[in-house]
C-alpha cells in the first residue's frame, strides 16, 4: 500500500475488528457509521475517515456489510496469513502467552519455546519443549519463522534481538522494558506493562483529584 497511514488509525484497527467480530456473533448483517460509533466509541465521523484510508466499505443508505467489513480490516491487518512464531523467555510471563489459544486462532503460531534457564529448559508448555536459547539461531533460520516474542530481562534483550535479526526474524513483539535499537526493515512492537500501569496510575490519580 502506498498511501502513508498514520499510527493512530492503524492503533484503532484492531478495535474495528474486535467489535465486528462480537456483531456477527449476534447476527448482526449490517451496521451504519452512527450505530458502530455508539458501540465502539468513536465518532461516526471518524469511522468513515479511518475506513477511507483503505477504499470505500460503505454504502450511503446502507451502511457496512458487517462480516465483509470484518474480513477486509481481517486482510489489512495480515490476519488472512499465517506467522510462524518463537517465544525467547518461558518464565510467568511466556508462560501466559504461551497459554494462551487467542494467538494461535489468529494465525499466530507459536512453533518453538527458547529459554536459558537450564531448570526451565525441557518443561513442556502447550505440548511445546522448551529449548535450550542456544539453539534459537540455528532454529530460526531452517524454520521460516516470521516473528519472535521477547518475554526475558532487559539486561539481555538487546543481544538475543540482534540474534533474531542475524537468523532473519522482520518481526519482534518485544516485552523485555528496553527499546531496542534494529535495522530499520525490523518492526518492533513494544509492550511495555509497566509503562501501561504508570498510565492508569496517573488517570486513576486524575479522576480522584477530579472528584475532591
Amino acid at each position: 500500500m502506498s498511501k502513508k497511514i498514520s499510527m493512530a488509525v492503524i492503533r484503532r484497527l484492531p478495535k474495528y475488528y474486535r467489535y465486528l467480530k462480537e456483531l456477527m456473533d449476534k447476527d448482526v448483517n449490517r451496521i451504519s457509521s452512527k450505530e458502530l460509533s455508539q458501540i465502539i466509541g468513536f465518532t461516526a465521523s471518524q469511522i468513515r475517515q479511518d475506513l477511507n484510508n483503505f477504499g470505500g466499505f460503505g454504502q450511503q443508505g446502507y451502511g457496512y456489510n458487517v462480516s465483509e467489513l470484518y474480513d477486509e480490516i481481517g486482510k489489512i491487518l495480515g490476519l488472512n496469513k499465517e506467522y510462524n512464531t518463537i517465544l525467547v523467555g518461558a518464565g510467568n510471563l511466556g508462560q501466559a502467552i504461551a497459554n494462551y489459544s487467542g494467538f494461535q486462532k489468529s494465525g499466530f503460531k507459536i512453533k518453538a519455546i527458547f529459554d536459558a534457564n537450564p531448570r526451565i529448559i525441557g518443561l513442556k508448555i502447550r505440548d511445546l519443549e522448551v529449548l535450550d536459547v542456544e539453539l534459537m539461531e540455528e532454529y530460526v533460520k531452517e524454520n521460516d519463522i516470521k516473528i519472535a516474542a521477547i518475554c526475558i530481562p532487559k539486561e539481555k534483550a538487546q543481544q538475543v534481538a540482534d540474534i533474531l535479526v542475524r537468523a532473519g526474524i522482520k518481526g519482534i513483539w518485544n516485552f523485555a522494558p528496553i527499546d531496542l535499537h534494529l535495522p530499520d526493515d525490523v518492526v518492533v512492537e513494544n509492550v511495555h506493562l509497566k509503562e501501561s500501569l504508570f498510565t492508569l496510575s496517573y488517570l486513576l490519580n486524575e479522576n480522584e483529584e477530579a472528584t475532591k
